[in-house]
């Protein structure tokens, strides 16, 4: 396609806000299908750190510990990567220029923030209340940030409006939450330790679409997750010393591998998040999730159970019902794509989130 010189120059001079607002949007060719059946299986893999640092903090007594370890184990496996990489040592010098140049709030580089709140979550309720229980908490603080953040375009795939599928597939999966947690809040679940991975999974949201806005700017999902870990890591450090100043270091380590394995595996759903946020949406990523996160999440606390109480019918229930809200929203955003139009063929400049009208 040939482009008209005169509409590019012409374009800059006077750019709608609208185009302003939307200016980071990227195209990509990854199929949606591909796309959905990556974030089923990113799901899954947080249901399983979700045990795993459980598991690491109840045996060390000490989920801040737990937390350090588990980022910093997965930024020590991202730097030697990363010396390995050059495209992702490149996508540095792209983020500071994005940030210079204003395309990109330094804020955005904090999604390790979120993400750090995420793990210590996990260490302080996941061993208690359940991996089930826990796990439909974070979806139902990602449904909710995911509708909100996409609606103002966060993410790196631009805004993306409420359709009938979106809305049906949230409902549907906060009701199947209720469903679930209702059943089991009747074993003296503690009521903070509810909040508290709810909370953390709009932070959930947060992060992925703006570490999806920080691997648009660097054009490497390994330079954004390594932000994530670096700043995540930071803060959990941090942490661990205020808590071990006051409460003293863990007596012992565990010596069973699989234990230490949590940071291995948030390095490839973080990346696998950042990737895949600006094809389906903050939304429909957690959406997809759902499946992913229930169905390893229920099966460990079958076979591998932590909390005293057993798993119900309305446990399995509630997964079920969120399965059928992940298959609504997904068939919906399957026939529009995403939210970025198809390129005119006029060759003039195309203009990014104009099917926000709903055509």
């Amino acid at each position: 396609m040939t482009e008209n010189p005169s509409t590019d120059a012409a374009a800059p001079a006077a750019p709608s806000e609208h185009q302003h607002r939307h200016a980071h949007v990227e195209r990509t060719r990854l199929p949606m299908w591909l796309a959905i059946v990556f974030a089923l299986a990113c799901g899954a893999l947080t249901a399983l750190q979700s045990r795993i640092n459980g598991q690491l903090a109840h045996a060390i007594d000490d989920p801040f510990t737990a937390a350090a370890i588990s980022f910093g184990s997965g930024l020590v496996i991202l730097l030697v990567v990363l010396a390995a990489w050059r495209p992702g040592r490149l996508g540095f010098g792209r983020v500071a220029q994005a940030l210079r140049e204003r395309r990109l709030a330094w804020w955005m580089v904090l999604g390790g923030l979120a993400g750090a709140w995420f793990v210590i979550t996990q260490g302080l309720s996941a061993g208690v209340v359940g991996v089930a229980l826990f796990t439909v908490a974070i979806v139902a603080g990602q449904t909710l940030g995911g509708i909100v953040f996409d609606l103002v375009g966060l993410g790196p795939g631009g805004r993306r409006p409420i359709t009938p599928t979106r809305v049906i597939g949230a409902v549907l999966a906060l009701a199947a939450i209720g469903w679930t947690v209702s059943a089991q809040l009747v074993h003296d679940v503690p009521i903070l330790l509810m909040l508290l991975p709810f909370v953390a999974g709009i932070g959930a949201a947060w992060q992925q679409a703006v570490n999806g806005r920080v691997r648009s700017a660097a054009e490497s999902a390994l330079t954004a997750t390594v932000f994530n870990f670096g700043v995540g890591t930071t803060a959990l450090v941090v942490v661990m010393l205020v808590h071990a100043a006051s409460a003293g270091w863990p007596q012992a380590m565990p010596t069973e591998w699989w234990l230490y394995a949590g940071g291995a595996i948030g390095c490839v759903f973080i990346a696998g998040q950042a990737v895949l946020v600006r094809i389906v949406g903050v939304l429909v990523l957690a959406l997809c999730g759902v499946a992913g996160q229930l169905a390893a999440a229920l099966s460990l606390d079958l076979l591998l159970p932590t909390a005293d109480r057993p798993v119900d019918f309305a446990t399995i229930g509630g997964t079920v019902l969120a399965l059928v809200a992940v298959v609504i929203a997904s068939l919906g955003w399957t026939r529009r794509r995403h939210a970025i139009p198809p390129p005119p063929r006029t060759g003039a400049i195309p203009v990014v989130g104009s099917d926000e009208s709903g055509r």
